[in-house]
């Protein structure tokens, strides 16, 4: 990470002015952009005017010693590296110092060529550290809205087990149809465990080819298989410490599963093409649309991994059994500054919603892009919702098996409406493919 020296803004801090100034000539003729302070009291000052680097600061000073400095730039949120010059007596006192927060030191004297190169090591540390601040704030923007929202008693069954199964260190399966929002609970599980200062590292099985899966899950050695030009580490040492949440975990291939069970009762993992054994600390969310009860019973997944991951089972509701929470949820991705009149809110009330929250957030979106002077009216709503299939209006009330009635009848008319392309199904119901043909399997649908 060489940088041009001109891009360095550099603090001197000494109270020898001839030293100082033999220095400062030094790094401006290479280009450094150098303030001087001749004590602490000026140091500070400059610092609550400037952002610096780097700072070289004399250990031993009148009024306050290069240590206090350092204590009193570290409170201040003075973010530059700090390397202190000392003197043969003072070495102990400038090791504590490191302790504290300085990146090095030099013992007087040495040559300016040495003080030159610990200064460029001490700003490409300064700049690594920039750069994961910069990518902690760019991941944090990134994350999905993470607060849920329902009054329903269904929600809050779900919002108390959370608060019970989070502070615990326990793997849980998150279970429930796509689009209920199952990552959105792991996120909430992490926030409520001890690891949430550590990182939550997501993976969707279904997203992933097997070899590449393995690879993302478990890491690769250099040439371990065509294309491993460099050793990758895996997402289980990346959550490291943290918390892995395994999406569609009812996709994974049986060999990966092997795997998995090893790492889940041991810790234990290798990369593929190595034969070092890495130790993890991880805690295992997993989430599935499938029920994973009959995956056991069809042999498609292991009963020993199975019990590993279901420690807690969480179930998600689908939105149509959410009574009273679809107001609220068009409220929050509406936003404040929108309306909607009550004939579209009751269209979005009586609607069976089969791709859950997901196809709801999708609906007000087209919504927002269809709608004048922000209010939302019926005619700004999909026409699929406005209209639903006949079935749902020959059903005032009932049980479950109504509902999917209603859920077979919509996704029969959506199929239909968009000529048999499945994929454009799919994406009209807000649910993937994967989804889509099992709904189909599940109702008979050629």
């Amino acid at each position: 990470m060489q940088c041009e020296p001109k891009n360095i803004e550099l603090l001197l801090v000494d109270d020898d002015a001839e030293f100082r100034d033999t220095v400062a000539r030094r790094f401006l003729r290479s280009g450094f952009r150098v303030q001087e302070a001749s004590g602490g009291v000026e140091a500070l000052e400059l610092t609550a005017r400037r952002q610096f680097d780097v700072a070289v600061v004399d250990l031993r000073m009148p009024g306050m010693s290069g240590v206090e400095l350092l204590d009193k730039m570290k409170a201040s949120g003075a973010e530059c590296e700090v390397v202190l010059l000392t003197g043969e007596g003072s070495i102990e006192t400038a090791v504590d110092a490191m302790k504290r927060g300085a990146h090095d030191y030099l013992t007087k004297p040495f040559p300016l060529a040495e003080l030159e190169a610990v200064v460029q090591r001490a700003f490409e540390r300064r700049q690594l550290r920039k750069e994961n601040q910069q990518l902690r704030a760019v991941l944090e923007r990134n994350q999905p809205n993470s607060e849920m929202i329902g009054r329903s008693a269904a929600m809050q069954e779900v919002f108390r087990l959370i608060g019970r199964a989070g502070p615990t260190d326990k793997a849980i399966l998150i279970q429930g149809e796509s689009g209920t929002g199952k990552e959105l609970v792991a996120r909430a599980l992490h926030r409520a465990s001890p690891r949430s200062e550590r990182p939550m590292v997501v993976i969707n099985c279904a997203a992933l080819p097997e070899t590449l899966l393995e690879s993302e899950l478990f890491g690769h050695e250099k040439g371990s298989f065509t294309g491993a030009v460099s050793a990758k580490p895996g997402l289980f040492e990346v959550a490291d410490g943290g918390t892995l949440f395994i999406d569609e975990i009812g996709e994974m291939p049986g060999a990966l599963q092997a795997k998995l069970l090893r790492v889940l009762e041991d810790g234990s993992m290798r990369r593929i093409g190595s034969l070092k054994e890495f130790r993890v600390d991880v805690r295992l969310l997993a989430a599935t649309n499938r029920s994973m009860a009959d995956e056991v019973k069809a042999g498609r997944f292991r009963e020993d991994l199975y019990y590993r991951i279901n420690v807690l089972s969480l179930e998600l509701p689908p939105l149509r059994r959410r009574a009273g929470d679809v107001p609220l949820l068009v409220a929050r991705f509406l936003g404040p500054e929108w309306e909607i009149e009550p004939a579209a809110m009751q269209a979005l009330e009586s609607y069976s919603w089969p791709g859950n929250v997901r196809q709801l957030i999708n609906a007000i979106e087209r919504a927002k892009i269809l709608a004048d002077e922000f209010i939302v009216r019926l005619d700004d709503l999909p026409h699929d919702l406005v209209r639903p299939p006949q079935a749902e209006m020959r059903i005032v009330e009932g049980g479950t098996d109504k509902l999917d009635e209603i859920e077979r009848a919509h996704v029969i008319e959506v199929l239909q409406r968009e000529g048999g392309n499945k994929a454009r199904a799919a994406r009209a119901l807000g649910i993937d493919r994967r989804s889509l043909y099992r709904l189909l399997e599940k109702y008979g649908v050629a």
